[in-house]
Order: structure tokens, then C-alpha cells, then sequence
């Protein structure tokens, strides 16, 4: 009776579970394409580049394409080892010659001491900006021509000080749809779209792949000078924002904007054990909660998939309809569970067949929360874009 007991306990707790998980995502602000305003404040685009030879000229191409009126763009070559600085030199070239829209091109500086990179490179280029409005796009990010239109519209309209979305993730690769998904879903668990809208709460988080600020909050709160060494700058600045009384909105952006983060599982590795990490160390009391939330992951991964069989086992010993009854409750919750991946994949314009791949997305998940857990407890650090971080 006890596997019959333990089987119920898992089923219940697994629906329960499921169905919190899925139900926590609620972006009720959407970005729909708009034409441009009549009236239209200079927007400042700045763009951090380094090492981003795969991505830089279409990233660029596309805020030159903007059908928005009044706006400059700002590259930030940020000291490449790659061909990054050659691209954007012929890109200028191109600008010079009015092929193309005014396009800045700033090398970076050095790396001051205290600084984080990115924080610094966006530092940069804010100090150039002529804008009312900032608005900071990752190198890959691709914006639509309608972009910076639409978010402009919807951040006047919301009364946004900060204005930020969640773009359209591009998934080109097996892993990146196998793991990719498994990562939205848990950011979704940790940071509510419905509570960072909400002023009376102080949950607070943006995508640095797209941020519309206005310049004079910017500069109210210190700009990337006041979390200068923050590698998650993004969540860092919108806390600032809205912990000092502004309106900070973050919305669906998925219609205008799309990003590709990760082309591959070594990337990916770098990437998402260099953000849990950061999370971690930012937030030490989360590394039990990161520990949990990577054990949820490993049952999922190991332990669901045998629980059928289990099942079917215990019933050729001799279990009856006890032993039937476990098997029908794994199968059900399998079913649960692959018709919920499956409507998350078909939201990330994949085939709803990879909710399939959810145990082996999940363990590679757990496998990156688990290091990233280890190195901040340990004091080893991450490395990103050739440089060393330690947690503080």
C-alpha cells in the first residue's frame, strides 16, 4: 500500500505543481505594430557590441530601418577580439557616404576597476545620447521597422518611465528548443509579469534586450554609473527605477522584436550558468531555493519517466488494481505535463512535438542551476565574453 499511497501523493502534488507553474506567465500588456507619432521626441538607441560578429550588421541594419521619425543609433564597440570592429567600421563608411541612416560608432575605453562590462559600455554610449528617450538593445536583437514606434505608443500610453519587453526568443538549434523553454518557463516562476506592473509591489525586472527609458529618469536615478558593477545590469536598473517611485512596465513584445540568444548547447552552458550564477550570488538566501527548484527539475527528468514502469512492474508481481491504478496516474500526469509543454513550445513557435524532449531539457537545466550553486558556494567564478566574474 505505501508505493500505492506515494504514487497518489506525487500525482496530486504533480498536478498541483503543473498547473501553478503554467499559470504564473500573464504578459496583459502587448505591443501591437503602430504607425509612427505624430508627435516624436528624439529616442538615443544604444547598442553594447562585443565580440557580436554573428549578429552586429543585422542588428544595426534593422534600427537603421526604423519607420520612427526622430532617432540616431549609438554602437558601442565594446573592445572585440573578433571581427565585430571591422563590421562596424564599414558599416560607418556606409553612413558616411549616406547609404545609410547617421550611425555613431564609439570605441570603448578600458575597463575601469569596479565596473562590470556591460554596465560600462552602456555608461558609454548614454553619454553621447542627444535623446529625451534611451532606449538600450542588445547586439542580438533584431528589431522590426515598427519597433521603436509601437513601444514608444505603448510606453505613453501605460505612462511608463520604463518601458521593456519580452521579445520573440529565435530557436534554431535541437538544444536551444529542448532547453530553451525549460529556462522562459522558470523565469516566468520567478519574476511575475503581473507583479512588476504592479506599483504597490517591488518585484523588479526588465530584458536588457530591449529597454525604453526616459533620459531624465536615467539620469535621476545615476544610470549604469549607480550598478556599474552588475552583470545582470538589466534587473539592476529596473530596480532603481521603480524602487525610487517611477513606473516601470514590461510588456509583450513578441510581434515586433525577436532575439537569438544561444546557437548551441556550449553557448547556452556559458550563458544560463553565468545568469543563475549572478542570480545566485546577487541573492544568496535563493541558493536553497535554487537547490529545490534543481531537484524539481531532476525528478522530472529521472524519476517521471520510470514511474510508469514502475507501475507495470509491481502489476506482473502479482499488485492488482493497485498496481494499475499507479500506472494511471503516471500516465495522466505525463499527459498533463506534455499537453502544458506543448502549448509553451507552440507559444515559442516550435513544434509542440519537443515537449517531448522535457526530460532531457529539464536535466540539462538542473545541470546548470547545480553548477552555478556550486561555483558561488565554492567562489569560483564565470566567465562571459572573455572576461572573469566572482560574485561579491
Amino acid at each position: 500500500m505505501i508505493y500505492f499511497y506515494l504514487s497518489t501523493v506525487i500525482f496530486i502534488g504533480g498536478i498541483f505543481i503543473v498547473v501553478w507553474i503554467h499559470s504564473q506567465y500573464h504578459l496583459d500588456i502587448v505591443v501591437k505594430p503602430t504607425p509612427p507619432p505624430p508627435e516624436a521626441p528624439l529616442i538615443s538607441v544604444c547598442v553594447p557590441a562585443r565580440n557580436e560578429e554573428r549578429n552586429i550588421r543585422r542588428c544595426v541594419e534593422a534600427l537603421l530601418a526604423q519607420d520612427y521619425p526622430n532617432f540616431e543609433v549609438i554602437v558601442l564597440e565594446d573592445r572585440s577580439t573578433d571581427a565585430t570592429a571591422e563590421i562596424l567600421r564599414g558599416m560607418s563608411m556606409e553612413s558616411d557616404s549616406g547609404a545609410t541612416p547617421a550611425l555613431q560608432i564609439i570605441p570603448g575605453a578600458d575597463l575601469p576597476t569596479g565596473w562590470a562590462g556591460k554596465p560600462h559600455a552602456l555608461f558609454q554610449a548614454a553619454a553621447a545620447a542627444r535623446g529625451k528617450w534611451l532606449c538600450f538593445v542588445d547586439a542580438d536583437t533584431f528589431l522590426s521597422s515598427v519597433t521603436l514606434s509601437s513601444c514608444y505608443a505603448k510606453a505613453v500610453e501605460t505612462k511608463a518611465d520604463m518601458f521593456t519587453i519580452m521579445t520573440f526568443q529565435i530557436l534554431g538549434s535541437f538544444w536551444e528548443k529542448a532547453v530553451m523553454p525549460i529556462v522562459m518557463s522558470a523565469m516566468s516562476v520567478g519574476f511575475s509579469p503581473r507583479k512588476v506592473n504592479d506599483p504597490r509591489r517591488r518585484d523588479a525586472v526588465a530584458n536588457g534586450q530591449f529597454i525604453l527609458i526616459k533620459r531624465a529618469v536615467y539620469d535621476t536615478i545615476g544610470g549604469h554609473e549607480r550598478i556599474k558593477d552588475q552583470i545582470v545590469e538589466d534587473k539592476a536598473i529596473a530596480e532603481q527605477v521603480k524602487w525610487n517611485g517611477h513606473r516601470l512596465v514590461i510588456a509583450d513584445g513578441y510581434s515586433v522584436t525577436r532575439t537569438r540568444m544561444y546557437t548551441s548547447l556550449p553557448e547556452m552552458w556559458e550563458g544560463w550558468t553565468k545568469n543563475v550564477y549572478l542570480g545566485l550570488s546577487d541573492q544568496p538566501s535563493l541558493i536553497l531555493l535554487g537547490a529545490f527548484g534543481a531537484f524539481i527539475l531532476l525528478v522530472a527528468a529521472l524519476v517521471l519517466p520510470l514511474w510508469p514502469l514502475l507501475g507495470l512492474f509491481w502489476y506482473l508481481q502479482g499488485g492488482s488494481w493497485l498496481a494499475l491504478t499507479v500506472i494511471l496516474e503516471a500516465l495522466v500526469l505525463w499527459a498533463i505535463i506534455i499537453y502544458a509543454r506543448a502549448r509553451v513550445a507552440v507559444g515559442m513557435g516550435i513544434s509542440p512535438w519537443y515537449a517531448l524532449t522535457l526530460s532531457l531539457g529539464a536535466a540539462v537545466f538542473a545541470a546548470i542551476m547545480l553548477t552555478s550553486a556550486w561555483k558561488v558556494l565554492s567562489g569560483k567564478g564565470v566567465v562571459w565574453k572573455g572576461r572573469m566574474y566572482h560574485s561579491k
